[in-house]
């Protein structure tokens, strides 16, 4: 298969959404309830110390500047080992990726259609994702530049709108939780919001026509995202108070009904779902054309895409199974989620980093410098 490129323009764009992800509905409620009012204050230490990670990210991508993750992988540590942590990596996406699906059923079901079940969004959904990556990255990135002015129209709208009910005595007194759950709140927050921009590595820098600019634009596409759910984070306690937010299991759409302009703009809630539905479908693909192209990369095959129907039957039966109920995912995405996608995001990039540097395999930028010398 032709190898796709897209601009950097376009992989801020897929960063922006990808942190974003599912963190507008969950995060407010597992940080408030973990660091009450100093949720915010969470979030942009999160967000700032997340740029570390990113640097990790680009250092190790200068390595591999025309390979994926997996293919690196296998060129630094080897063929057998290589393809062995691969094939963790690719779980790892894949079961990311049915996880996904079962928030999305189980948020339809919970807030918009009670009778319907679960799996009736997952396969409707999934058929989306699936169709997505026959066409391709390039074809997903254009559609991203059609999607993304609109989130932000209504991202702006939303806060406008929600403004009016802001009670900044919700947020007072500032700094009152002590250290311990504070720092364990950070790590939950980077657990879910840059940990997983590893997953990118698939992408980034090998799919990018301009290497420096998409540094530049993993580094704001960060930022950005980091922002969003800030706002979000803090516009959930300001309005709804520490007490809402942490009891609820979609405090921002909760938030998005309490929006009332006169007697006739209410009840327009479906805005925040339609926001939660891109990031979602954004996230949800690159896990999904991460498994798709890292088990093409382990089996040696170049055309992908028979592989997207056996794969998207995986991550429907993954969906049903995941979690047998909210309460387990939230657990598991406080307690084993971090742990899990720490292996992936720091210990293996330190890992191959190490072993580059001891096996002397240097960047294309690193070779062409001896070259000259």
């Amino acid at each position: 298969m032709e190898k796709q490129l897209i601009s950097s323009r376009q992989f801020t764009i897929i960063v922006i959404l990808f942190t974003v992800g599912t963190g507008i509905l969950i995060i407010p409620a597992s940080i408030a309830l973990e660091v009450k009012q100093d949720a915010w204050i969470v979030a942009i230490i999160s967000t700032l110390l997340s740029l570390i990670i990113i640097k990790f990210f680009i250092t190790l991508g200068k390595k591999m500047s025309t390979l994926s993750f997996v293919e690196a992988t296998e060129k630094i540590l080897g063929s057998f080992i290589g393809k062995f942590v691969s094939i963790g990596f690719v779980i790892l996406t894949l079961l990311s990726s049915g996880e996904l699906l079962y928030f999305i059923g189980n948020f339809l079901q919970t807030e918009v259609m009670p009778e319907t079940p679960p799996v009736v969004f997952a396969i409707l959904f999934n058929l989306i994702i699936l169709f997505a990556s026959y066409l391709g990255l390039e074809v997903f990135a254009r559609t991203l530049e059609i999607l993304f002015p609109i989130f932000l129209f209504i991202f702006v709208i939303f806060v406008l709108f929600v403004s009016p009910q802001i009670d900044i005595r919700h947020i007072q007194p500032v700094l009152e939780v002590s250290t311990q759950p504070f720092v364990y709140s950070i790590l939950h927050f980077m657990g879910l919001f840059s940990f997983p921009l590893v997953v990118l590595l698939m992408i980034f820098p090998s799919a990018i026509n301009v290497h420096k600019s998409g540094q530049k634009g993993l580094y704001i596409g960060t930022l950005i995202g980091g922002l969003i759910l800030t706002i979000f984070i803090a516009l959930s306690i300001l309005v709804l108070g520490v007490t809402n937010t942490s009891l609820r299991i979609f405090p921002s759409y909760t938030l998005a009904q309490r929006i009332s302009i006169g007697n006739f703009l209410q009840r327009i809630e479906i805005i925040m779902a339609f926001m939660w539905m891109v990031t979602i479908f954004v996230r949800a693909f690159m896990y999904f054309y991460a498994s798709l192209q890292g088990l093409g990369q382990i089996l040696n095959i170049k055309d992908h895409r028979p592989l997207i129907l056996p794969l998207g039957f995986i991550t429907v039966a993954l969906s049903q199974i995941v979690h047998p109920n909210i309460v387990h995912s939230d657990k598991y995405n406080k307690e084993t989620w971090p742990l899990y996608i720490s292996i992936f995001a720091i210990f293996l990039p330190l890992l191959l980093l190490v072993v580059a540097k001891l096996r002397k395999i240097n960047s294309p930028e690193d070779a062409n410098q001896t070259k000259k010398n």
